[in-house]
């Protein structure tokens, strides 16, 4: 039960809400500062300028951010699961009525306002996620739970991907953080980051000779573990071998099959003969290595197939400018070289309040939504940026501090998904500001303009923050 003798008001955290109103309030004035210029009224109430919309939004977030808190916690336990089934049910009603906009088709027109389903999807998952795992003796690592967990987070990914909006359909893989959190092993995380690290390798180095490389270091490997090169002269001859014959078999019925494929032939092949060596034998290290050499091979040629046949030509572009593959600063990386001159120019205090001459004579594109950090560079420089760093990263750990304390699985779960989330925002959206990461279009939380954004992170903080009040309790 909740402590008697403190007040509703006094349970609250008040350093979160001060970091909110802070950051609101900043982001207001930025975005006021990229999007009025000498030419533009300065009524704050015409409702056609994006600065005063945004302040309209400021209003109704505060409103909805009350109203939050006024909702029992046991309230969003009780109806996670009807919240994510009727935020999934609007996702595909979207594609089907909703606007295109920049290639993706996200947005509802309601009147004259568009709103972002996606954005509350969000929220839902969160919800829904930390109702699962608060059930009675959940088990992250058994392989069903981790199924149902992976159909919880794959089904609004893939409907937001057929959205085309990849940005947001990224944001869900951050729940696997949380999953680190409840216990799932730190394997995931390897595997993880030798995915990350195939990725890029993929992108740089030749497939044919990337694929030898890692089989080299399978071989490798297995001779260290067996500590006999007959192993290693095994496995080298008959991965050669069968690439011999491919390649015969090939030229005789006439294909025209490149190295790479033919080499995927080979591997498949000399997989599955030593596959059925293994098991007989029962080498589970040696088992281990083979499976992460073969999955190697197939995320590798997975990579190179999205790439190629399922991204659009402006994501290849600025996946290969982050990279230094390609060098297209009019055209396909103008967004990134302007935001890079933009932040670049405001030097260590910045040039003043509503003095950028990059974000307030529009050279920088979505200069007030996905761009924003871009003004708070010019305009605050170095340190006006230590500032937006120093609020994001004083709330994320708060989050984490407050969703540890929390007695309920249900509330701690879901404070860590709301940290994770904005913590993913936070870090890709300035990643990309600053040409780290590649564009993929998601705001920063707080600052960006827009009113589906700043609602849906408002609703997903301060849902937290009524559970909070409750830590006493167990919320189920």
């Amino acid at each position: 039960m909740a402590n008697p003798r403190t007040s509703f008001i006094a349970r609250l955290d008040w350093l979160t809400i001060i970091l909110f109103l802070v950051m609101v309030g900043f982001g207001w004035m930025n975005v006021f500062a990229s999007s009025r210029n000498e030419g533009t009224p300065g009524s704050l109430f015409d409702a056609s300028q994006r600065f005063s919309k945004q302040f309209y939004f400021i209003i109704a977030a505060l409103v909805i951010a009350i109203a939050t808190l006024t909702i029992d916690g046991k309230v969003w336990s009780f109806f996670s699961f009807p919240i994510y089934a009727v935020t999934l049910l609007i996702l595909p009603i979207t594609i089907l009525i909703g606007k295109e906009i920049n290639g993706a088709r996200a947005w509802i027109f309601i009147g004259s306002f568009t709103l972002q389903p996606a954005e509350f999807t969000k929220f839902a998952t969160a919800l829904a996620i930390a109702k699962l795992l608060s059930t009675y003796n959940f088990v992250v690592q058994k392989p069903r739970n981790l199924m149902q967990v992976g159909a919880l987070l794959g089904i609004p990914m893939v409907l937001i991907l057929l959205q085309k909006d990849t940005g947001t359909a990224l944001v869900f893989l951050v729940f696997v953080l949380v999953l680190f959190r409840e216990g799932l092993s730190w394997v995931f995380l390897f595997v993880a980051a030798l995915a990350i690290l195939l990725f890029v390798l993929t992108m740089l180095v030749p497939i044919p000779i990337l694929l030898g490389v890692i089989s080299m270091i399978a071989l490798g490997l297995t001779w260290l573990y067996q500590r006999n090169l007959k192993f290693f002269y095994i496995g080298f001859l008959s991965l050669g071998g069968l690439f011999g014959l491919a390649f015969l078999g090939s030229k005789f019925l006439g294909s025209d099959w490149s190295l790479s494929r033919l080499f995927f032939l080979a591997a498949f092949l000399a997989f599955m003969i030593w596959l059925t060596i293994i098991l007989r034998k029962r080498h589970n290290p040696l088992l281990i290595i083979l499976l992460t050499w073969f999955g190697a091979i197939i995320f590798i040629f997975s990579v190179d197939f999205v790439f190629h046949q399922v991204l659009q030509e402006h994501m290849q572009s600025r996946i290969n400018n982050i990279l230094g593959l390609e060098s297209d600063p009019l055209g396909k990386g103008y967004n990134l070289n302007q935001s890079k001159i933009a932040i670049g120019s405001g030097g260590f205090f910045g040039k003043g309040f509503m003095q950028g001459t990059q974000t307030s004579l529009n050279f920088v594109p979505e200069q007030s939504t996905d761009f924003i950090f871009c003004t708070v560079g010019e305009e605050w420089g170095f340190m006006g940026s230590l500032l937006v760093l120093g609020l994001f990263s004083g709330l994320i750990i708060r989050l984490i501090y407050l969703a540890e304390r929390q007695r309920s699985t249900f509330s701690r779960v879901y404070g860590y998904s709301v940290a994770s989330i904005i913590f993913f925002h936070f870090a890709i959206n300035i990643g990309m500001t600053i040409g780290i990461v590649p564009v993929i279009g998601i705001p920063l939380p707080f600052f960006s303009s827009g009113g589906s954004s700043l609602w849906a992170f408002t609703l997903m903080l301060f849902i937290f923050l009524r559970l909070d009040t409750d830590r006493y309790q167990i919320v189920s």
